[in-house]
């Protein structure tokens, strides 16, 4: 891991006077999954939506890979090489996994479909889509209508319609909800694949996950980030164990 991808400085966001991020300070490694994590109203998605554009901070920073990006609407900052996924997903159900994905890729390009060409010829788009349905695992899916898929593969699909943009980074907001063992154990498989190859800021209710995947944690409670290190300096702290983790997680 290099110097930092993703980095915000005294990030601040209210509604009236509800604070939900409190001068938050955080650095995302090239190459890294940082994980965010703290208990509901913590302010983890609102920082995920301030990082892609979606909520407008209200003071503070953010840059990525050293370009000032705190004031660029959400497709700029896409194009540049940001991705995000959501807690509820997005597809289009009629749609097969292949034509979400290629629709993904040709919104990202800026290519229009011919209007008298089946999209099916696009070659380019499609050869794209398929290459991301291999990267997630669900290739042998391609044809299936996504309104057939598991919620889990949902999931796979989601990611996949990310990673077809050909992103730098990608921002993932708890995509282990509603998953039962077996879907979390693959998907964390999936991500374990990623780790390395792009940037990774993760915020996600599954400890066990986190801890088995994260490089570094930030831990958020309140809208203010209270700790930030590697796991083992996370299960370590005081601070983290009275506010968040309790006995489970501390460690020795």
């Amino acid at each position: 891991m290099t110097g930092a991808v993703l980095r915000t400085r005294a990030l601040t966001k209210r509604y009236g006077g509800l604070l939900v991020a409190d001068a938050v300070d955080l650095e995302v490694r090239a190459g890294e999954l940082h994980a965010v994590i703290g208990p509901n109203g913590a302010g983890k998605t609102t920082l995920i939506n301030q990082l892609t554009g979606e909520v407008a901070p209200d003071a503070g920073t953010i840059e990525f890979e050293g370009r000032d990006i705190t004031a660029l609407p959400s497709h700029r900052r896409s194009l540049l090489g940001l991705a995000r996924t959501y807690q509820i997903t997005s597809v289009f159900l009629d749609f097969t996994a292949l034509e979400n994905v290629a629709l993904a890729a040709q919104a990202h390009s800026g290519h229009s479909y011919g209007v008298w060409r089946p999209a099916a010829r696009e070659v380019a788009l499609n050869r794209r889509a398929l290459q991301a349905l291999h990267e997630v695992g669900l290739a042998d899916k391609r044809e299936v209508p996504a309104a057939e898929l598991s919620h889990g593969e949902h999931r796979q699909l989601e990611l996949a319609m990310g990673l077809v943009a050909r992103p730098r980074m990608l921002l993932l907001d708890e995509p282990m909800a509603g998953m039962g063992g077996a879907e979390s154990a693959s998907l964390s498989a999936l991500l374990t694949s990623l780790k390395g190859r792009y940037s990774i800021l993760l915020v996600e209710h599954d400890m066990d996950v986190v801890f088995a995947l994260a490089d570094r944690i930030t831990v958020l409670v309140y809208g203010k980030a209270i700790a930030s290190g590697t796991p083992a300096e996370i299960r370590a702290s005081v601070e983290v164990k009275r506010a968040y983790l309790g006995e489970r997680y501390a460690a020795g």
